[in-house]
């Protein structure tokens, strides 16, 4: 028999933003031939509660920029120009994250919880981070981390074009 909930999401993240070199605090990893690396997480949490027969699960679906994992190396980067690029660049990286904290959002926010529930909200979790990990590869390859002007150029658009046309979170 299967148990239904009613879903609640409570968000404790922070909004969409630009990234800034204060983002970067970590120590560069020199020879590596990357300038830069952008380290983001996804904290996905919830709580169940048993009530009357039936589960109401509360989630919250975090996402962070990790200051001391995420760097620059600065000695690389000759000109404001160029580290306007590369942050333009890494904001694509923070972009994959944003766009998958969304997509968690709205996929909680739609799904029928069961008895299994903790099944479905890590294979929803899976997933989707799956998807995203490869978005991030993809990203990189295609644009050989910014240097690719072409593909980046391209990349920035499919970014604007994602964000400006986003769905909403069912937040209640």
């Amino acid at each position: 028999m299967a148990i239904l909930c009613t879903c609640n999401l409570a968000v404790h993240a922070q909004a969409y933003r630009l990234l800034t070199v204060n983002d970067f605090g970590g120590m560069p990893q020199r020879n590596s031939g990357v300038i830069a690396y952008t380290n983001c997480s996804i904290d996905f949490k919830y709580e169940a509660y048993k009530r009357n027969g039936y589960y109401q699960l509360y989630f919250n679906i975090g996402l962070k920029v990790n200051r001391e994992r995420s760097w620059l190396d600065r000695s690389s980067i000759t000109s404001s120009e160029m580290l306007a690029e590369v942050l333009k660049h890494e904001q694509g990286h923070y972009i994959i994250a944003y766009l998958e904290q969304q997509e968690l959002l709205r996929e909680v926010g739609k799904t029928v919880f069961r008895a299994d529930y903790q099944y479905q909200a890590q294979q929803i979790f899976d997933r989707i981070d799956a998807k995203y990990k490869q978005l991030n590869q993809d990203y990189d390859e295609d644009t050989q981390h910014m240097t690719n002007r072409v593909q980046q150029n391209s990349w920035d658009k499919y970014f604007q074009r994602k964000l400006e046309y986003m769905p909403q979170s069912d937040e209640g």
